[in-house]
């Protein structure tokens, strides 16, 4: 794995390595090459030593980007995947744009592979073209009779490295359309045998993540934050911390967020934040508790929503279902989750020799920091770098719109001569108790059924505290006054659900808001697939029957949630599970992608439930990394099944209460006994892998514990239920 660096540093190494072919984008969008790499915008470099480098646009926080499309460009170029690095690129939102974010560079929704497939098979099939015309000019043949496999290019008797080829082929035009290789023709797209590219550099240590940058005669910096959110400092007192060891200085930040402790290690830092004394004013705080929250949520569902979500008739709706031979309802709650990556926030800053600012981060979205920091310094934009490495995960913790602690180690920084960098570090605890959560939901549900057990009718109600709301992304993500990420997952849904009306209430953020994995999903997939659960008992037809009924016509929406439905019932033998065992499904669409999951449990609610295997089928289209997209599936399935199994954030009278692991307890690996992953083959295009694993996981789970021990679980987390798990 290569070093990822700015594009400052980049372009110098460019110049450094001598000639090379360099194939990217222009600014007016037009594919291109060069010798020059200044000329454009780079998503592979190919030096006259034959070296190949991926430039990826996307973050890497664990979910692959950096492998899948290193892989595209490998494919097109008939690389083996020992054949090429890669390397993140730098923060340039004009031509590194997520294309389905608008003018953004970012990562997010599991969206690298759909946005950028397309781009960076481009990319290396022009690459592949422009040698292979190269070498036909060379020797004198016809670029058709020639071939580029494992970098040496063959054809009429000869073969050569392709790095002979690399100065010819830079003063060449880029071809406006190279021709894509069939799939037929892959090698590497959709092969099992793929392995991640950081892999091994995680596994021995010598992958730069964040929390490793050390800059030459850095200091360390802890902010001391209010215990309540909203809270202002007004003064401090750091005469206690003067005698601690590598202890430097105490300052408020200038938007008297907090207090910037400044000091030589990290240790250090920690040691002399809690010696000092900061006064807040606290007039504008969160006072609230949990159990307060909880019941304005629930006011909030028992009221006529505030918007009509999907334009339905809603009296019609409400008549439809008061007059069915059966009414199957429920009220579900789901409390506040910290996103609780292992890799706690951090992030360093310095000053350039050009006076400008170099941030080196695991940045998640770098157009929000950059911009953020060259308003606080007052620089133009390209006096600002965002060098990104790698993550130890995110969950989206790392794409606050507000770049929370980018700003927080600027204002620091700016506090300071600017003589030595500034790394900023969060503990675990400033994490659980400071930073931003997973919002508080409620939903309540009416289904009718008729005398067949046919639904007749279905009405939703959702309240909760909106993400998009009052930030940067609240023009495009909030339409007639509706955060889609609040319903997500219902409305849209592939069911096709006659007389249906979802209905949406906001009430007021106790805490900072933010997406969460698979963000309005987490609590939508839930209450829409126990519900399909509780309406199929109420039926007395079988779950998976019960859903294909909902999922069936022409539609191809339905056609592949239906058939990650069949696969994950065929592949965990449902409904044919071994004596002392139980077995729950759920199935939900999210970023375009369509998972089905099966799990199946041993024990009862009473006297402890184990989760003996977890069957998944996963439909995201072409499957570029299979073992990504399996990696993927069961980190989802994890993620979604712990953090409900257990966890929740609450608030005494605005105070977190959770501080640590301890109180806010990760996945373990005795909690799942097996995970099977089915991919479904598929033509169509790449969809995210990222999330959707994470929405079907607790519902699944949820309706096994049902058919176990007749217990509906409406309220998260499970053990609050008396649920225990051995």
């Amino acid at each position: 794995m290569t070093v990822n660096t700015s594009r400052r540093g980049f372009l110098q190494g460019a110049a450094a390595a001598g000639a090379m072919l360099v194939v990217g984008i222009r600014p007016d969008g037009a594919l291109a090459a060069s010798a020059n790499p200044s000329m454009l915008t780079p998503f592979v470099q190919i030096g006259t030593d034959g070296s190949v480098t991926a430039i990826i646009k996307h973050f890497e926080m664990g979910q692959g980007p950096a492998t899948g499309l290193s892989t595209l460009i490998a494919e097109e170029m008939g690389l083996s995947m020992d054949q090429i690095g890669y390397d993140f690129a730098p923060s340039n939102p004009q031509v590194y744009n997520n294309t389905l974010f608008g003018p953004m560079q970012g990562t997010g929704g599991s969206t690298a592979m759909a946005n950028s497939y397309l781009q960076y098979r481009q990319a290396g099939a022009a690459a592949r073209e422009m040698l292979l015309h190269a070498a036909a000019q060379a020797w004198g043949v016809e670029a058709s009779t020639l071939s580029l496999q494992d970098g040496m290019i063959f054809g009429s008797g000869k073969s050569a490295p392709l790095g002979e080829f690399v100065e010819a082929a830079a003063v060449l035009d880029a071809p406006a359309e190279p021709r894509l290789k069939d799939p037929s023709e892959f090698r590497l797209i959709g092969n099992p045998d793929v392995r991640r590219l950081d892999s091994a550099a995680k596994g021995n240590g010598t992958a730069m993540f964040a929390m490793d940058i050390q800059r030459p005669n850095q200091m360390i910096a802890m902010i001391a934050r209010p215990e309540q959110q909203r809270a202002t400092a007004v003064s401090v007192d750091a005469s206690g911390a003067e005698a601690i060891k590598g202890f430097i200085s105490a300052d408020i930040l200038p938007n008297k967020a907090g207090v910037a402790v400044f000091a030589e290690n990290t240790w250090a830092a920690m040691q002399a934040r809690d010696a000092i004394s900061v006064e807040w004013d606290t007039r504008n705080a969160e006072t609230r508790s949990s159990d307060q929250i909880e019941a304005e949520i629930r006011a909030a569902l028992e009221a006529d929503p505030t918007y009509n979500v999907n334009e339905a008739d809603v009296v019609a709706v409400q008549t439809a279902i008061d007059g069915a031979e059966t009414v199957v309802e429920e009220t579900f709650y789901f409390p506040l989750l910290a996103h609780a990556p292992m890799e706690p926030l951090n992030c360093t800053i310095e000053e350039t020799e050009d006076g400008g600012i170099l941030m080196h981060d695991g940045c998640q979205i770098p157009t929000l920091p950059h911009g953020a920091i060259a308003e606080i310094f007052d620089l133009p934009f390209d006096k600002v770098q965002i060098k990104t490495v790698l993550a130890g995960g995110s969950f989206g913790r790392r794409a606050t719109p507000q770049a929370d602690y980018q700003v927080e180690a600027a204002l620091a920084f700016s506090l300071t001569d600017r003589s030595r960098p500034v790394h900023l570090v969060w503990s675990r605890e400033d994490d659980l108790r400071s930073g931003y959560y997973r919002p508080a939901f409620g939903h309540k549900v009416r289904v009718g059924l008729d005398g067949s057990g046919n639904i007749v009718g279905w009405e939703h109600r959702i309240a909760g505290q909106s993400i998009m709301k009052g930030t940067p992304f609240e023009a495009f993500a909030v339409k007639n006054g509706i955060d889609h990420s609040s319903v997500e997952g219902t409305v849209d849904s592939p069911y096709q659900i006659p007389m249906a009306a979802f209905g949406l209430t906001d009430t007021e953020k106790a805490t900072s808001t933010l997406w969460w994995r698979a963000v309005g999903h987490t609590h939508t997939a839930y209450v829409m697939e126990v519900m399909m659960d509780m309406a199929a008992k109420a039926a007395g037809i079988d779950p998976v029957d019960f859903r294909l009924a909902y999922l069936s016509g022409d539609g191809l929406e339905q056609q592949r949630k239906a058939g990650v439905l069949k696969l994950v019932a065929e592949k965990a033998n449902w409904g044919n599970a071994p004596a002392g065992r139980s077995q729950g499904i759920a199935v939900h669409k999210s970023f375009n992608s369509y998972v089905a999951e099966v799990v199946e449990i041993s024990g009862t609610a009473a006297d402890g439930i184990k989760i003996e295997k977890v069957t998944c089928a996963v439909d995201c289209g072409v499957a570029v990394n299979p073992d990504v997209i399996k990696a993927q599936m069961e980190g989802g399935i994890g993620y979604g099944i712990g953090h409900n199994m257990r966890d929740k954030i609450t608030l005494t009278e605005g105070v977190v209460d959770q501080f640590n692991f301890p109180d806010y307890e990760p996945l373990r690996i005795t909690d799942i006994g097996e995970i099977e992953v089915h991919i479904v083959r598929s033509a169509e295009p790449p969809t995210g892998v990222g999330e959707p694993g994470t929405p079907p996981a607790a519902p699944a789970l949820a309706n096994a514990i049902a058919a176990a021990s007749n217990l509906r679980i409406a309220a998260l987390p499970m053990d609050d239920n008396g649920v225990s798990f051995v």
